[in-house]
């Protein structure tokens, strides 16, 4: 069954009570040009602006609009922290900048698809971080003033591109780890 729009509802509600846009504006403080942009889909309305026109109706809230749990978005930006933040829990513990996104990503890849896309984006990255720190290592014995700089270099690249995808994993949900090695692809459609 099609859940019903927010739009599709305050034309409802304001018809079933009998009011014009210009009565319903007079009700609730808002006006009839906002009114009529809601009940065309032209604008998204603040919750406030919801609170107000069910308020003006003598209607809930829940009546115009089905409110989503709140939490999961608190919930779904915890886990973004989690999986975009653990990598530096690696400038502790050896290795832990796999390691623990790694559990994580054990754990939640399952349950959720953009957890699973996160997760595999974060390790990725921190695997391809740590083999380039190995090379730049290896590499130091042989060309100690030299590679200081490209150990140096690795270790600061990690650290400004894992700060910038956790910010933009929280605000946007999104991420961009340049030169990823894929080392744990997608599964395939069967």
């Amino acid at each position: 069954m099609k859940q019903q729009t927010l739009k599709e509802n305050l034309l409802y509600q304001r018809k079933l009570k009998g009011y014009t846009q210009g009565e319903l504006s007079e009700l609730t403080t808002i006006g009839v040009r906002t009114i009529q942009r809601i009940e065309k889909g032209e604008v998204e309305p603040h919750l406030q602006t919801v609170k107000l026109l069910a308020s003006g109706l003598g209607v809930e809230v829940d009546d115009l609009i089905i409110l989503d749990n709140p939490n999961k978005e608190v919930i779904k930006r915890k886990w973004m922290l989690l999986l975009h933040g653990s990598p530096f829990l690696g400038l502790i513990f050896p290795f832990g900048n796999v390691i623990f996104p790694l559990m994580l990503w054990i754990y939640k890849a399952d349950k959720s698809k953009t957890y699973n896309e996160h997760g595999r984006a974060v390790i990725n990255f921190h695997c391809t971080l740590n083999l380039l720190l190995l090379v730049s290592l290896l590499l130091f014995f042989p060309f100690p003033g030299v590679n200081f700089f490209g150990t140096g270099a690795v270790f600061l690249f990690g650290i400004i591109f894992s700060i910038k995808n956790l910010m933009s994993a929280l605000n946007s949900h999104t991420y961009n780890y340049p030169l990823s090695i894929p080392f744990l692809k997608p599964k395939k459609a069967v």
